[in-house]
């Protein structure tokens, strides 16, 4: 077949599927102190709002963000001069990472707290 480059029965490479799991891991125990010990807001209006008023320090988006928001919130952050971090999981994962029942498609934090979530996801 053309175009094919691997057999479709073999396994994905798992060191990878290991680190990214390790490095959601990672992410999510921050992402605790955060909620713990910082102060953040939860939700697209809120997160804009927080950006416009240059309060965001870091905005974290799920997985599965529609593009138009996704974009939106990107353009928003970049006139705010924030970083957005693309958090791996989907909406229903990061709502569980907050520590809420609910889902969570975009989050701001404002203050890490305790935490070093900043500076691990900026660089």
């Amino acid at each position: 077949m053309l175009g094919q480059t691997s057999d479709p029965g073999e396994p994905v490479a798992p060191a990878s599927q290991k680190k990214v799991k390790k490095s959601a891991d990672n992410i999510n125990a921050r992402l605790a102190l955060v909620i713990k010990s910082g102060k953040y807001t939860l939700g697209y209006k809120s997160v804009l709002k927080q950006m416009r008023s240059g309060k965001s320090k870091l905005v974290l988006l799920s997985g599965n963000t529609p593009p138009l928001r996704r974009s939106e919130i990107e353009y928003y952050a970049m006139l705010s001069k924030t970083p957005v971090h693309l958090y791996q999981g989907s909406n229903v994962a990061l709502g569980t990472a907050a520590g809420k029942l609910f889902r969570v498609g975009c989050m701001s934090i404002e203050n890490a707290g305790d935490s070093d979530l900043l500076s691990v996801t900026t660089a």
